[in-house]
């Protein structure tokens, strides 16, 4: 299995410190980066190119995470973006999921969370939790996204892949239940994503269970 390149963002050095201590005791992890300001994160994800950036959704003002998480994935989409919190209930989060984060971790939940974590982005899953899904989704109807059929633009393949990424599947559990190539899958996530305006498969995921995807007939 390839090494999991990451790259740690936090503005106090001591967190860092402990964050590469855990991590590079997992064999297939290496820690190739670590920045203190947003700046600094987006210059080095250039360096870099990170498979992950673990970074602090609260940054001192003028350096924001969750700008930072913008840029990146608009530069390097491949790269995945968590964001670490010390509250699960912290306003960022939708912000940061919105500006195409893949989830959060909290800061208090040790290592085992963050395993699972990168466990779950290796393989292409989502780290949806379900208080920030709702409100995800709320922000979603609030823009009035979907219309009157919410995926009236999606082939009968694209509505099967989608219902998988509601489920949490990864991009290989998809392929063997659709007996689709791994291209195949991240091709169609890609349309998916064009097709209901959102940036992330964490939003898809979210939009497809509150318009109760499992249930959608097409008309």
């Amino acid at each position: 299995m390839a090494l999991l390149k990451l790259m740690l963002v936090d503005d106090h050095e001591v967190v860092r410190m402990g964050l590469r201590m855990l991590l590079e005791q997992l064999p297939e992890v290496s820690v190739v980066a670590e920045a203190g300001t947003a700046d600094d994160a987006v210059r080095l994800c250039g360096m870099y190119q990170p498979d992950v950036v673990i970074m602090d959704i609260r940054m001192p003002p003028g350096s924001s995470g969750i700008e930072a998480c913008r840029t990146i994935m608009s530069r390097w989409p491949l790269t995945q973006v968590i964001m670490l919190t010390s509250f699960a209930s912290d306003d960022l989060i939708v912000d940061a999921i919105k500006a195409g984060a893949v989830g959060y971790v909290l800061k208090q939940g040790g290592t085992g969370e963050l395993v699972r974590a990168l466990d779950a982005v290796r393989h292409g899953a989502s780290l949806l939790d379900p208080g920030v899904t709702r409100r995800v989704l709320a922000m979603l109807r609030e823009h009035g996204e979907g219309g009157p059929d919410p995926f009236r633009e999606m082939t009968e393949r694209e509505l099967d892949v989608l219902r998988l990424v509601a489920e949490g599947r990864s991009n290989a559990e998809i392929g063997d239940a659709l007996s689709l190539s791994d291209k195949t899958v991240r091709n169609h996530i890609s349309v998916i994503l064009s097709k209901l305006h959102v940036s992330n498969r964490v939003e898809a995921a979210t939009y497809a269970v509150g318009h109760d995807i499992r249930n959608y007939r097409a008309p």
